[in-house]
């Protein structure tokens, strides 16, 4: 699904006018044309909002990707992105976690793996994403001993781990006993970043690291079976936020994919 990147010493970190004649008026047909073209947009966006909200609240006539696992309800896999990816391994990961702990990808296998991207500094999805993650942990109940829950830092200035220990306690993500939220040199992250495809935009020490939001689902062989895609709302003065029924849903989600990877 994405593109692997060939190996390079950075993969250390690695296990889109005459009369009676009629003539067309130039300002006339300009004019008529910008029209239509604002029509055009007005239409389009109406859609795309009328598609945002079917997709959010509603479970009828939506297209269920196949190889979905049957626990996972259609509507359900819509609000999550929910698609399977081919069962190919993982890219290997190895890092330090908040404990200042080494940590190998390749270590966890007979486990199944819920892999995200975080920023030790965010302010906007990632904290919502810290929420479905507990919420899911809780709702793995007993199962919640063959899982393994597990963040990629990927902001570059911020890469001590003092910042992921931080982020992990001030969200109470360390109640999950199998968290870890890996950093590392810069070079080391920005390679496993490619690996994953994952997107990562943070021209300045000064600015909101910009960065794709996915949950990768790991089997126990190590290999990459689902990809979500966590969403957010803001409010009008731009606080990050998702109703505590979307928290609900997403928490339930991802414990179910999880679920099918330990049967």
């Amino acid at each position: 699904m994405n593109p692997r990147p060939s190996n390079t010493d950075s993969d250390n970190a690695l296990e889109g006018s005459g009369a009676g004649t009629n003539y067309l008026n130039p300002a006339g047909a300009g004019l008529k044309l910008i029209v239509v073209l604002v029509v055009v947009i007005i239409i389009a966006g109406g859609f795309v909002v009328m598609t945002a909200r079917h997709r959010l609240d509603t479970s009828n006539n939506l297209i269920r990707p196949a190889g979905l696992p049957p626990t996972i309800s259609t509507q359900l896999a819509s609000v999550m992105a929910l698609s399977p990816i081919l069962r190919t391994a993982a890219p290997g990961i190895r890092l330090t976690d908040q404990r200042d702990r080494p940590v190998s990808l390749a270590s966890f296998v007979g486990r199944a793996v819920v892999l995200v991207f975080m920023d030790p500094h965010c302010v906007d999805i990632c904290p919502i994403v810290s929420q479905e993650l507990i919420d899911a942990n809780r709702d793995l109940e007993t199962s919640s001993s063959h899982v393994v829950f597990i963040a990629v830092n990927v902001n570059k200035y911020q890469t001590s781990v003092a910042a992921v220990d931080t982020f992990s306690r001030e969200h109470q993500l360390n109640s999950i006993k199998s968290w870890h939220f890996l950093t590392g040199a810069p070079h080391s992250l920005q390679s496993i970043w490619a690996a994953y495809g994952v997107t990562v935009l943070s021209p300045s020490p000064k600015d909101d690291v910009i960065h794709s939001s996915y949950i990768f689902f790991i089997d126990a062989q190590g290999r990459e079976r689902y990809l979500a895609n966590p969403t957010d709302l803001h409010t009008s003065s731009g606080r990050a936020y998702l109703p505590s029924s979307s928290l609900t849903q997403w928490g339930l989600g991802i414990a179910l994919v999880v679920k099918s990877l330990l049967r």
